[in-house]
């Protein structure tokens, strides 16, 4: 799901609409509405295309006896097709196969996670993957890839693989992205991303919990307007 790309000289706004699509607008306070939910997005100049980026590298699950680094090339082969197609279902398609949708999801809450019932986190994750894989598919053909590259791999605490990927846009422009790699049964899925010290899961929980906390607290609102955005 992929860390958040925003900085203090370039402010962007993204708002996430009933019908499932994301204007920029200039930045100023967040209006929320019922029909419509609004997320801001505050990125660094030049790393709005490395979002794509993030979602195009999710994962995909393999047998234990492929390395992270593998099976992450393998991954960035397909999903670097996949972008190309510019297909929502595609990503949607990845993300519910290989991305490991309850530690990112509830990471993304923080406090609201214990808000949130066993019941209703099926229905949260099923959004949170439209939502994703609708922006990707709409921002895709802006940024195309040229090629995703592993270029390591290091093992880091709790049984977690980290994998470094080079990822050069057809423009020339280099992104380096850390994936932390977990194992999950007799597959691999991936848990994290990062570019330049931003994370995917601290990103989704600015704008998940921002968007609790201005509807009463509630995370089931959230919930309503992830599965709006189609």
């Amino acid at each position: 799901m992929l860390y958040i790309f925003w900085s203090v000289q370039s402010h962007q706004r993204a708002a996430f609409a009933r019908h499932g699509f994301i204007k920029s607008t200039p930045l100023r306070a967040p209006r929320v509405s019922q029909s419509e939910m609004q997320i801001t997005f505050l990125r660094p100049a030049g790393l709005r295309s490395a979002l794509s980026c993030v979602v195009f590298l999710v994962s995909a699950s393999v047998a234990l006896a492929e390395t992270p680094a593998g099976y992450m090339q393998r991954v960035a082969n397909e999903l670097v097709a996949a972008s190309r197609s510019g297909s929502a279902q595609a990503f949607a398609t990845t993300l519910r196969s290989h991305a490991d949708l309850p530690a990112i999801g509830l990471t993304a809450l923080g406090s609201y996670a214990n808000r949130l019932s066993k019941s209703d986190r099926p229905a949260y994750y099923n959004g949170m993957v439209n939502w994703i894989a609708g922006y990707a598919a709409k921002e895709s053909p802006k940024y195309p890839v040229a090629k995703a590259i592993i270029v390591g791999q290091s093992a880091g605490n709790g049984g977690v693989t980290y994998v470094d990927t080079s990822v050069t846009l057809r423009s020339g422009d280099v992104y380096d992205v850390r994936w932390t790699v977990v194992r999950r049964g007799s597959t691999y899925k991936v848990r994290e991303a990062e570019i330049l010290l931003f994370q995917m899961t601290t990103v989704l929980g600015n704008l998940f919990q921002d968007y609790i906390s201005k509807n009463q607290d509630n995370p089931k609102a959230l919930v309503a307007a992830l599965n709006q955005s189609r």
